[in-house]
């Protein structure tokens, strides 16, 4: 009775010492794969957005656009030359604006947003806009074209701006405390 108690036991931990090899599946790719895919699809849709903006930017005759270099573009409908203050960090602006598709269809009105309180890089706003606002001087009204991944990205805004869909934006800066 010993020697099998003995053999049950020899084979019991032969058994449980034995370790199970994970199965791997038969069409495996690496997340860094994936990664290359999706950055790769990303800047082809980048592209071809910022082709529309620019096509529609040629076609504007009346307005006078320059390119940002954080991903933007805007023109100046009225522009203060005289040495004036702009925002910087913390100060507090005050300013009304709308957001138009690129078709000029008005999305928000400024009327329907009202006038808007911000502190400067100290809030969460529309990202291609808190940095165009501290371009501005007051009494200034620039007319900003961003591109969806600097304004609502892929999820839009839940209401009305569309999942990847660049907007115009005309803002006007009122004051600056």
């Amino acid at each position: 009775m010993k020697i099998k108690l003995f053999f049950f036991f020899i084979i019991f931990c032969c058994y449980r010492c034995t370790k199970v090899q994970p199965r791997r599946p038969i069409d495996f790719k690496s997340s860094s794969i994936i990664l290359k895919e999706t950055l790769k699809k990303s800047i082809q849709l980048n592209r071809i957005e910022d082709d529309k903006i620019t096509a529609l930017i040629k076609k504007d005759t009346t307005n006078s656009y320059q390119v940002s270099p954080n991903g933007f573009w805007y023109a100046y409908i009225n522009k203060k030359e005289a040495i004036v203050q702009t925002p910087k960090f913390g100060d507090e602006v005050t300013f009304e604006y709308n957001i138009t598709d690129l078709e000029g269809n008005v999305i928000y009105s400024k009327e329907e947003l009202g006038i808007m309180k911000y502190r400067i890089d100290k809030e969460d706003f529309i990202f291609a806009l808190q940095l165009g606002i501290k371009l501005m001087k007051v009494g200034e009204t620039i007319i900003f074209v961003i591109p969806s991944y600097n304004a609502f990205g892929i999820s839009g805004d839940g209401e009305k701006i569309g999942i990847n869909q660049s907007i115009k934006s005309t803002v006007t800066l009122l004051n600056i405390k």
